[in-house]
């Protein structure tokens, strides 16, 4: 599965050097929902080490209220696995019509989305492997990660297996994670850096959407100013746990959890080895392991519960 987004390096990095050449005012990255998500974690990706202007637009919102620096000389990342959502679709007219250029990662050929971008990849899944892709080469281009075609050899080479084998590995804990807590109410879940965008996605697409359990999800960094005073000893919480450079953030978490709660779950990136991929990467990586680990509760959350997570009751079902 993941070496078919690493394939794409590139092709995105022929897009992206096309772009780059023709002169960028600024990078927006552009979804709704889960691929917001995505837009979240390309973000924080790229806030340490680069100096570009980057926007991160929801949709929705910038269909309602709008965003005045995108236009001539923006870039327009988006990622659609239908390539048919409402919002994406007029949103992307919009921003074309205010002069912006759209690269879109669409994973079904000849829909709406695919036809309409400036420049389109057709590949299904690996959403964060591509953005990640768009992110590192434009960082590339700035100059400010030279090693890009080092750090994706060493990845095409490694990742694919070691992902595989944690999915493996990760078997056993999450069959005993969804005995343990697919009857809880609600689930809190938390994270920081490149895993806040993931944790606020699994929380809401696969957890709300697809499993139909009701859950809420926090920044890491927002967890002492208001979460902290509902936990008890049996408050459900699931910390998401990267090695990125926000890992204290979740650590201080862990640390208050310690303390007051017998009913939390660390998922943690750095529990689990990566063979062949040195230290210096897992930061970049970690989203992948955790994504991996989460796999596998799903899988056992839907044998355990009997739900079919393709069922949906309202979500492209009813006109909303």
């Amino acid at each position: 599965m993941y070496r078919s987004g690493l394939a794409l390096r590139g092709q995105v990095g022929t897009l992206i050097d096309a772009a780059w050449d023709k002169g960028l005012r600024n990078i927006c990255w552009m979804g709704i929902g889960g691929t917001w998500a995505s837009c979240l974690q390309a973000d924080v990706h790229m806030r340490e080490k680069s100096a570009l202007e980057i926007l991160v637009e929801n949709a929705a919102e910038y269909l309602t209220t709008g965003n005045r620096r995108v236009g001539e000389g923006t870039l327009m990342i988006i990622s659609s696995v239908t390539g048919t959502t409402k919002e994406m679709v007029a949103a992307v007219q919009k921003a074309q019509k205010d002069g912006a250029e759209v690269l879109g990662f669409i994973d079904t050929p000849d829909t709406d989305l695919a036809s309409l971008v400036d420049h389109c990849i057709t590949s299904p899944r690996n959403e964060q492997i591509k953005f990640f892709l768009a992110a590192d080469r434009l960082m590339y281009r700035e100059g400010v990660f030279p090693e890009f075609e080092k750090y994706y050899d060493t990845l095409e080479q490694y990742l694919p297996e070691a992902l595989a084998a944690i999915e493996k590995q990760a078997d056993d804990f999450a069959a005993s994670f969804v005995k343990e807590h697919k009857e809880d109410p609600l689930t809190y879940f938390v994270g920081a850096g490149a895993l806040y965008g993931a944790t606020y996605s699994y929380a809401m697409c696969y957890w709300e959407e697809m499993h139909w359990m009701r859950t809420k999800s926090i920044h890491a960094g927002e967890f002492f100013h208001g979460m902290l005073e509902i936990i008890d000893e049996d408050t459900p919480v699931v910390v998401l746990q990267g090695e990125d450079s926000q890992r204290p953030l979740t650590e201080r978490v862990v640390r208050f959890l310690e303390k007051y709660s017998r009913n939390y779950t660390v998922i943690d990136s750095g529990e689990y080895e990566l063979p062949g991929i040195p230290k210096e990467y897992r930061g970049s990586v970690s989203h992948l392991v955790v994504h991996a680990v989460t796999n596998r509760i799903d899988c056992n959350l839907e044998e355990q519960t009997g739900h079919d997570m393709q069922i949906r009751r309202y979500y492209r079902k009813v006109d909303v």
